[in-house]
């Protein structure tokens, strides 16, 4: 099991726990916690007995984007993980979501902070959920920059136009009550709380056939852009195999035998 300095990686279960840990900046990005970030999503693609993955972070703040001293000139934490970039110049953009979709379902669990950066790498999670107190905008333009995680393509096809327009180019910040009003996240939960929350709903996910879900997930994101005949010619194409499946016949089994299924992938 991986991890950095800024990035910490724990089991629950069948749930990869991945948890920003740099709070003493609000978990802004730093060069250890996106190497931490690409090698945990890597991880949980490659571990078969895992079957879901939660992101959240520490210390009461999800992430408050880009470390912007560091942007400035003022250099960044974990100049020995410099060669990883050098070897994999891509390596930060798949961190965060932009270049990589992990074949795992991925719930972020935001508290607090979850701005610029970190709302970029929010629209590359499945599902969300926050505590009420939780703080969500994309404050790029109001600095100058540009939100070059993704934002200007991802948003509008995951929220109304004119909210992502509005939400880009005021550069305001976002209650989650309001976040989860334009779709942008699905649960508000006590503040404190939405990391068990991401969990059980992690554990629904975990508790099902593990290859369906996986199909299911592919099939949503391939499916998104084209027509609706091609769309459901690919679906087909997607989930026709997995009736075919061990997994298959097992869930079929537990539900006439009245019991819980047991899947292994197959």
């Amino acid at each position: 099991m991986g991890g950095t300095e800024h990035l910490t990686v724990r089991r629950e279960g069948a749930t990869l726990v991945l948890t920003l840990n740099r709070p003493d900046a609000r978990n802004a990005l730093s060069l250890p916690m996106l190497v931490g970030l690409y090698d945990g999503w890597l991880e949980a693609d490659a571990d078969d007995e895992i079957r879901s993955i939660v992101l959240t972070g520490a210390g009461g703040s999800f992430c408050a984007g880009m470390d912007l001293k560091a942007l400035a000139g003022n250099g960044m934490a974990g100049e020995h993980y410099r060669d990883r970039l050098g070897a994999d110049p891509d390596l930060h953009w798949k961190a965060m979501l932009r270049h990589h979709r992990p074949r795992k379902p991925v719930i972020a669990a935001v508290e607090g902070y979850c701005v610029a950066g970190g709302t970029e790498i929010l629209q590359g999670t499945d599902i969300r959920v926050a505590g009420q107190s939780a703080t969500f905008g994309l404050f790029e333009v109001r600095r100058g920059l540009f939100p070059i995680g993704g934002s200007t393509v991802r948003l509008q096809r995951q929220i109304p136009r004119t909210h992502a327009l509005e939400m880009l180019l005021t550069g305001r910040p976002y209650t989650a009550e309001e976040a989860a009003r334009i779709g942008l996240i699905g649960h508000v939960v006590p503040d404190g709380t939405a990391l068990g929350k991401a969990l059980e709903i992690a554990e629904r996910i975990n508790a099902c056939g593990p290859l369906a879900v996986e199909a299911v997930k592919t099939s949503v994101y391939e499916t998104a852009e084209l027509t609706e005949a091609d769309g459901l010619a690919a679906e087909l194409t997607r989930g026709w195999p997995v009736f075919d499946t061990a997994d298959a016949k097992e869930g079929a089994r537990a539900f006439a035998e009245k019991r819980p299924p047991v899947y292994k992938r197959a």
